[in-house]
């Protein structure tokens, strides 16, 4: 546990000046870029100057100091603040902060990972937390602590409360979020205000320690952070309140100042001068604690163990998912597993049982662990998340902002598709290639047996950035060696001949249903080539000319996906270019209930609905 700071008038003065030095700086930034948030940042400055200057320890001069206190700016419009505190701090030159939002600087209108001292991005608001509690759940074993600076407009954001859930249930007291209650949001006042009590009793009521303060007295706050730091078995919240443009009489408090910068001359010049009187003489410069010595104990990564199937083998990808997650935790100390109720389904169970300290269950809470994913890469561990494929579309914000932060998360989407079979179309995940490959810079995989599958868990792990894993309900054959390899951006061409006259591309279970079509067309005297494209996002676009160059440029897609976004789409923008004729076979309604076999049958992406429209297109 830290030692207490010690609240002594010049200590008190000094984190007061460096509160009026940071709304000075936030109102110069945005003045001269002409936008932002500075009434924002005026609420927040005396918690982030006692924060930066008297509480967290880190090294102003090595932001990714690993035993560095984690600070998250959840209200990410107040990047300003932020963005004053560390060259305060020392860490660059208080003349870069008048690049604010330009395009040849990195200090962007919102944070994101682009700036060393920046660790996730920040600025849709509801996810600060879910990060903050990943980094927690990644220091149970180390000595940091992690702090988060939320809006009270955001508070309101359901995602918070899945994050407070899994915090009081985990036992976090290493996490302390602060919120700016200044009363106001962009549009209209807040829901509750000031009713201090009322945010009190919320968060009370949730299992956390919550301290009412003054947002801006400076020893008010500096006594409560060290109650958050002595505090043990549940997290802390400081529910600072705090007036929107303190320190400037003309926006202070007042509703129609949110994302508005001052004017350049005398409106921002007024606000500057009456910021300038209230510095006080006399003042010192603070000792900035330091964090504990790095030690690098970790046992380092030996190579996984490869696969183990028999050709006679039947077993479904999402069950060869956890399998293979668990030679991957053997393999490498920095892999973490993370799943949202439905262990005993995407097979990560086997992981957590191995590896229980390693596991992290997030329940029905898809947002706090595709967040939680980003906070525990952030400290430098390979989580792999699990869950539902069609799940992940309410957590589809917070892979969106994962990908601004080029976050090192892996996500598995179980249970894919029409066959699925009874569940019905609310558990079938038919949209989900759409919205992974939308994103820049994330992996989109597919493998259709088991073999592939521990091999692409393997490549995900080895990847730097973000990887989407698509796997399957049923059982499937075993296709390919235990030898085989399946590199990223690869695909495989399984059947094929010097007089094929179509190229069919498939992936996952309509890989055996294009198998199966190809022996009937050959049979008919109808010779195609079949191509396992396991890698949607990159895609193979050398090995799909060739083929399509060498079947009279036709290609047809089959995907047990919706018609938009998927492979076909993946694949006719690859080869569309070069005059390509790309037919698309793929789901074109809301399925319905049934057996496996039957729904891909009755949604026209079976064995004979590929024969019948080979022929049609010949």
């Amino acid at each position: 546990m830290p030692a207490p700071t010690m609240a002594t008038p010049s200590l008190v003065v000094t984190l007061q000046n460096k509160a009026t030095i940071l709304r000075i700086e936030s109102v110069r930034a945005t003045t001269e870029a002409g936008s932002g948030h500075p009434s924002s940042c005026c609420s927040a400055a005396d918690i982030v100057a006692v924060l930066f200057f008297a509480v967290m320890r880190y090294d102003p001069k090595n932001p990714k100091n690993p035993n560095n206190d984690r600070f998250i700016l959840s209200k990410g419009h107040a990047a300003p603040l932020l963005y004053a505190a560390w060259a305060e701090a020392g860490l660059f030159d208080k003349q870069d902060l008048l690049k604010l939002r330009t395009l040849e600087s990195d200090l962007e209108g919102h944070p994101t990972p682009r700036l060393s001292f920046v660790d996730v991005a920040t600025g849709s608001l509801g996810q600060g937390l879910a990060a903050g509690v990943g980094m927690a759940l990644n220091a149970q074993r180390s000595s940091y602590r992690t702090y988060v600076l939320l809006g009270d407009g955001e508070s309101v954001e359901g995602s918070n409360w899945e994050s407070v859930e899994l915090a009081r249930h985990y036992g976090l007291d290493n996490l302390c979020a602060i919120v700016d209650i200044n009363r106001l949001g962009q549009s209209d006042p807040t829901m509750l205000q000031h009713d201090m009590e009322g945010y009190r009793a919320r968060w009370a009521g949730f299992g956390w320690h919550a301290i009412v303060v003054d947002g801006h007295d400076t020893t008010a706050l500096l006594a409560a952070f060290d109650e958050a730091a002595r505090t043990k078995g549940r997290p802390t919240v400081l529910l600072a309140r705090t007036l929107k443009g303190k320190g400037i009489s003309f926006i202070e408090d007042r509703p129609d100042w949110h994302g508005r910068a001052l004017k350049k001359g005398e409106e921002s010049q007024k606000a500057l001068d009456e910021l300038t009187r209230q510095l006080k003489p006399g003042t010192s410069e603070p000792d900035i604690p330091r964090p504990e010595p790095a030690v690098n104990g970790a046992r380092p990564a030996k190579p996984m163990a490869p696969p183990a199937y028999k050709p006679t083998d039947s077993v479904a990808t999402r069950e060869a998912f956890g399998t293979a997650l668990v030679a991957l935790g053997d393999a490498n100390p920095l892999v973490v597993g993370l799943d949202a109720d439905v262990k005993n389904s995407t097979f990560t169970d086997k992981f957590g049982k191995q590896f229980p300290h390693r596991f992290f269950e997030h329940f029905i809470a898809e947002q706090t662990m595709v967040g939680a994913a980003v906070g525990l890469a952030a400290c430098g561990k390979i989580p792999f998340a699990a869950t539902f494929a069609c799940f992940l579309t309410r957590a589809y914000d917070f892979i969106r902002m994962a990908a601004i932060s080029h976050a090192n998360i892996k996500l598995m989407g179980s249970h894919v598709g029409v066959s699925i079979g009874e569940d019905g179309p609310s558990q079938m995940g038919l949209e989900d290639l759409a919205m992974m490959a939308a994103q820049p810079g994330m992996v989109v995989l597919y493998p259709s047996d088991a073999v592939c599958t521990h091999r692409l868990v393997e490549a995900a792990a080895a990847h730097r950035g973000p990887v989407y894993i698509r796997t399957g309900r049923p059982k499937s054959p075993i296709l390919y060696g235990n030898e085989e390899k399946f590199p990223i951006g690869g695909c495989k061409v399984l059947r094929q001949s010097p007089s094929d006259q179509l190229t069919i591309v498939a992936a996952g279970v309509t890989v055996f249903e294009a198998l199966k079509a190809h022996d009937q067309l050959k049979a008919a005297g109808i010779p195609v080539r079949v191509l396992d494209l396991y890698s949607i996002a990159p895609i193979d676009r050398p090995t799909l000319l060739l083929c399509a160059n060498a079947t009279k440029s036709r290609i047809l897609t089959v995907e047990d996906h919706y018609a938009h976004g998927g492979l076909g789409d993946a694949v006719l923008s690859a080869v569309g270019s070069e005059g390509i004729r790309v037919h698309k076979m793929a789901i074109r309604e809301i399925p319905h209930s049934g057996k496996p076999d039957e729904l891909v049958n009755r949604f026209g992406i079976s064995a004979r609905a590929i024969v019948e429209t080979v022929k049609r297109i010949l």
